[in-house]
């Protein structure tokens, strides 16, 4: 259908890729990675016809018909949201319109007559294209991308104006999908989809009758859509037949088996140089020596590509909190007339990393937000644990950062403690090169800022944190060290995250959000599709599946206060904080200590001075903890 020959792009003096060869086929699946900056975008361009190539040449089939979405960007205005995406059928809907006139026609001229007979035949042309185009059930085809992208029937009459640039493209998105051209080109594609309309999407692409490519950050995505993975990187284009699964593995066989030839043939060059060197000036070897020569002259040295840096980041620990670190007791949530959540009862205990999962708009952000304490509860109660300290990253987190400032003079402001190269690595984690780290942050787009608000978070977090789509905006490599970092991260973490892979590899309990409930599984995100799918199958009842709720315990009579027993607890449990403090602050000053390699014996030490001040930790973590309960047994 489409073929690249020597293709070659730059991007100003910067070579993206060169000496591309690639025929692409009908039918074809596949995914395009590589690191932010590579050329995984701008490939996408230069296949649509948008972007011309610096050398090579690019040949595509007559009448193919290609279908590009970008990252972002697109509006559309003037038409319901239904009617936008019926104009996709617009030659549909003339040939319709061409029937409905020639049967008309037909109806006022003699059955017997020529111009009868033409009518006929037209009509009877027109009738066969219709039906191939399925043209009786066009609506019914747009009724259901519509409702498998997550859009409420409500929202069909909506005007396409009305709705947020996310929206915007999962309508653009969906005009595609309805479209079916030869060639679909999607980027990032799943960018502004919920878990829900992710899943449908995955379905209606493995049944796609024509060829895909795409580009996506969710290892999850490209393991079950596509059957080749094509990677920019170091200049080059690298193919690799399976999934993303598949690719990883045979990257690291390819790299493997690339290594063991190099040390080969280095060996065989130190042999044919040493009799060289050894032999040069004997006469009776001298037609050896030239032999030799001429074998090393032909030699085409294998050259190993540079290995990607895998960072590793320590990020501070935060204090310990209690054990119960939110409690949620018959809570209401409305807006006006428009009730989010109704007699929500859950319990949020220390070291949870809580997952929240449940369509757009079912209320994820507003429970987040009722936890962190910026919106009020309609009704019920709220109690936040002894010593809980909610750390809040929304979606807009960018706009509380002070767009004066400078991205490396921002972070010394609230990390003192940190040394320059420690935070121009932090930088280079969220995507943010050596000229980035003095750029001022109003400059940056929306999502490099929100991408660094998260950065920020994370290098002095609190010991709750509370997430509303951190994986936004991350390529790969940066979700890898967010994962790892927050996998470490000893307190207690409620995120929302599209992104199944992250949730699958963090999440201890699942909340599910829906129809003004909070379903609270508990186990993995794995354990919580069995169990929503033994419900569906009605293996299991739902009621079996849901973890203990909250009970609300009848108050009791007020007992009087002991001062005197009250102040000793008092002191001893702030002497016991001063104490988990310091502990814990020096935990984190030998982990940077050993982050930084000097000796195997130092290392070795360390790492045991470490263990053994965590067990003292744990240890006076579990004696605090007593005494805090016993402080407001005898508060209450």
């Amino acid at each position: 259908m489409i073929q690249l020959t020597e293709a070659a792009k730059r991007f100003g003096t910067k070579v993206l890729f060169e000496n591309c060869n690639w025929l692409i086929g009908p039918k074809e699946r596949v995914g395009i990675v590589g690191g932010n900056g590579t050329g995984k975008s701008t490939m996408l361009k230069i296949l649509s016809g948008m972007e011309q190539l610096d050398h090579g040449d690019v040949s595509a089939m007559k009448g193919i018909r290609f279908g590009y979405l970008p990252q972002e960007g697109l509006t559309l205005s003037g038409r319901t949201v239904f009617d936008e995406c019926l104009s996709t059928f617009a030659d549909v809907q003339a040939m319709e319109t061409e029937m409905t006139e020639a049967a008309h026609q037909m109806g006022e001229v003699d059955p017997a007559s020529e111009e009868y007979a033409i009518l006929a035949d037209r009509y009877h042309h027109l009738e066969g294209l219709f039906h191939s185009r399925d043209g009786y059930a066009i609506e019914s085809q747009v009724g259901t991308v519509l409702a498998g992208l997550g859009f409420a029937k409500e929202d069909w009459a909506r005007r396409t104006e009305q709705f947020s640039g996310g929206w915007q493209m999962r309508i653009a998105l969906a005009k595609l999908l309805l479209e079916k051209p030869n060639l679909l080109l999607l980027d990032e594609p799943t960018n502004h989809l919920d878990l829900e309309a992710r899943n449908w999407l995955e379905s209606y692409l493995r049944e796609y009758p024509n060829s895909f490519i795409l580009i996506s950050h969710d290892r999850y995505f490209l393991d079950v859509t596509v059957d080749r993975l094509l990677e920019i990187w170091n200049k080059k284009v690298w193919f690799y037949p399976g999934n993303y699964t598949k690719y990883l593995q045979l990257k690291q066989e390819r790299l493997d088996h690339l290594k063991a030839a190099a040390r080969n043939q280095n060996e065989r060059i130190e042999q044919l140089e040493a009799f060289i060197n050894r032999f040069r000036y004997q006469a009776t070897k001298a037609k050896q020596v030239q032999s030799r020569i001429k074998e090393l002259e032909k030699i085409e040295r294998i050259e190993i590509p540079p290995e990607e840096q895998t960072i590793h980041f320590s990020f501070p620990q935060p204090k310990s909190s209690g054990r119960v670190v939110a409690e949620f007791a018959n809570v209401a949530k409305s807006y006006g007339a428009k009730p989010v959540f109704e007699k929500v009862n859950f319990l949020i205990e220390r070291g949870d990393r809580v997952a929240l999962v449940g369509v757009n708009g079912a209320g994820k952000s507003t429970l987040i937000k009722l936890l962190e304490g910026s919106e009020p509860l309609t009704s019920g109660t709220y109690n936040l644990g002894h010593n809980a300290e909610p750390g809040y990253f929304a979606q807009d987190q960018y706009k509380e950062l002070d767009p004066d400032s400078r991205l490396f003079d921002d972070l010394i402001s609230i990390a003192t403690n940190r040394t320059q190269t420690e935070l121009r690595t932090l930088l280079g984690c969220f995507l943010f090169g050596a000229d980035d780290a003095f750029k001022k942050i109003g400059v940056l787009s929306g999502g490099e800022r929100n991408r660094y608000a998260l950065a920020r978070l994370l290098l002095a977090p609190t010991n709750f944190l509370l997430l509303d789509e951190p994986t936004n905006h991350l390529d790969m490599r940066a979700k890898d060290v967010l994962l790892e970092a927050l996998r470490r991260y000893t307190g207690t973490l409620v995120f929302v995250s599209h992104d199944r892979y992250f949730i699958e590899n963090l999440a201890t309990k699942v909340f599910e959000i829906g129809g003004g409930e909070v379903r609270v599984y508990t186990g993995t995100f794995a354990d919580y599709l069995w169990r929503k799918e033994q419900e569906a199958n009605g293996l299991i009842s739902a009621a079996a599946t849901v973890a203990a709720q909250v009970v609300v315990k009848e108050s009791k009579p007020a007992k009087r206060v002991n001062p005197i027993k009250l102040k000793q607890l008092t002191d001893k449990c702030s002497s016991m904080e001063k104490q988990i403090a310091s502990l814990e602050e020096r935990i984190a000053h030998k982990e940077r200590e050993l982050a930084v390699f000097q000796s195997a014996e130092q290392s070795m030490r360390l790492s045991s001075e470490i263990d053994a001040d965590r067990a003292a930790l744990e240890k006076l973590v579990a004696d605090w903890e007593l005494a805090a309960q016993e402080m407001q047994a005898v508060q209450a």
